[in-house]
């Protein structure tokens, strides 16, 4: 279903800078429009960049981790059901045209297929944590040498905890002396997920710009076309159906599809013209930035709700340093912990901020940054055979999305940055926030 020419080339340039337009890159390879339903692109058929070498001497011992889980199926079963009632509906009273009868089958179809499933981990999303376990290894093999100790957590949701298990797997059938320690708790919540404990400031941040979301969608999404394919008579459907909420389920389903095998030969996007799907990503782009990312609109502060997250991985990071034990903490959640905390490291551009709206898919492309699975790979390096516990002897290297990263202290050489330098930026971006009432 996926469209692996364009996604090789896609690869290939970059994930935030690409020569294509967002419209070109939209509308050649619609999957993408899914946003962050986007299914992880890299497979093991399609080629992944290629890394820098380690700077002369130096080779990897620790890798501090967080990832989102796999593709997974719809988290609210109303936008399974909500279309069905709406064409029903349209169906009883002898509205529904062939075209309509036709999106009924299929929504039908999908809907008995995700009983008891809302939420759930799929069978392509397992194999997305899989593969990047196995690139993980190849990549670092120094890391998974021997008995390496491996801490993994996972937030309490079960997809993330089904990710953490197909990942530490995998790494277990490829080095099977590996000491790996799994974990999933409430009493971790309040730095693996947001939402959790005391901390209200990203509720209350979403819920501060969510009239901003709303009002773009009333003014810019436009369902008459849509909804006049599938249906005899506009004028009953206009009184009758709510058309842009009609029109937004079935997107969201259509953009779902990909991280099911067992909907490979199933799409919706036909249902949508290119200027439709284009403004259906464009709009959840927007929701996207403004509700989890370093938005002016939602005061830049959005990023901070990870400053535990941040902190823990510090923590755990300097802890590895001091002993010199090969090993990786490996952390399991939520694209709305991914993103904020790109942004609060300052990854790439994803801490981009911006006032027009309209103008922000020219510059931040959420499909780029949180597909499903989406990670971040911060891989510590010291001098070949030294067990030092110096920090200005650590140099560290981020993937995003495994893809080398820029960060926002000055690199020792390419992609590779002194721990104490960005440490110390990182430790003083988080005391910023102490005064805060949160």
């Amino acid at each position: 279903m996926r469209h692996i020419t364009l996604v090789i080339i896609a690869v290939i340039t970059c994930l935030t800078v690409n020569a294509a337009t967002p419209r070109k890159q939209i509308i050649g390879n619609f999957d993408r429009s899914a946003s962050n339903h986007y299914a992880y692109p890299f497979g093991t058929d399609v080629e992944i960049p290629k890394l820098t070498p380690a700077p002369e001497g130096y080779e990897p011992f620790h890798i501090d981790h967080y990832g989102r889980h796999g593709s997974r199926w719809l988290t609210n079963a109303k936008t399974y059901e909500r279309p069905l009632k709406q064409l029903t509906k349209a169906k009883l009273a002898g509205m529904l045209n062939l075209q309509g009868e036709l999106l009924l089958r299929q929504l039908t179809l999908v809907n008995e297929t995700s009983q008891q499933r809302v939420g759930d981990l799929s069978d392509e999303g397992a194999e997305q944590h899989q593969q990047i376990a196995e690139r993980m290894f190849r990549n670092f093999p120094e890391v998974f040498q021997g008995n390496a100790r491996i801490n993994a957590k996972s937030t309490v949701i079960i997809r993330c905890i089904l990710s953490m298990q197909n990942e530490t797997m995998r790494l277990r059938s490829l080095n099977p002396e590996l000491n790996i320690h799994t974990d999933a708790s409430y009493h971790d919540m309040y730095y693996m997920g947001w939402g959790y404990g005391e901390d209200t400031l990203a509720n209350d941040l979403r819920k501060s710009v969510d009239p901003i979301s709303n009002e773009m969608y009333d003014q810019y999404l436009h369902s008459e076309r849509f909804i006049a394919q599938l249906v005899n008579d506009t004028a009953w459907a206009a009184a009758n159906l709510n058309g842009r909420q009609l029109m937004r389920d079935v997107f969201d389903i259509a953009g779902s599809l990909q991280g099911h095998h067992w909907f490979n030969d199933m799409s919706l996007y036909h249902y949508f013209n290119n200027n439709e799907i284009f403004e259906l990503w464009r709009l959840k782009n927007i929701y996207w930035y403004i509700h989890w990312a370093n938005a002016p609109q939602n005061g830049n502060r959005m990023p901070f709700i990870e400053r535990a997250l941040l902190r823990d991985m510090i923590q755990q990071a300097g802890a590895a340093i001091a002993t010199g034990e090969r090993g990786a903490n490996l952390r399991f959640g939520h694209e709305t912990c991914v993103l904020p905390l790109a942004c609060l490291m300052e990854i790439d551009d994803v801490n981009y901020s911006c006032d027009d709206l309209n103008t922000l898919h020219e510059h931040w492309q959420d499909f780029n940054i949180i597909p499903k699975a989406c990670n971040i790979q911060m891989v510590f390096y010291r001098p070949k055979g030294s067990t030092s516990n110096s920090l200005t002897d650590v140099l560290v290297k981020v993937l995003f999305n495994e893809h080398e990263a820029t960060l926002p202290v000055k690199p020792v050489t390419g992609p590779y940055y002194r721990w104490s330098d960005l440490q110390q930026y990182y430790e003083k971006k988080l005391d910023t926030v102490i005064d805060w009432n949160v």
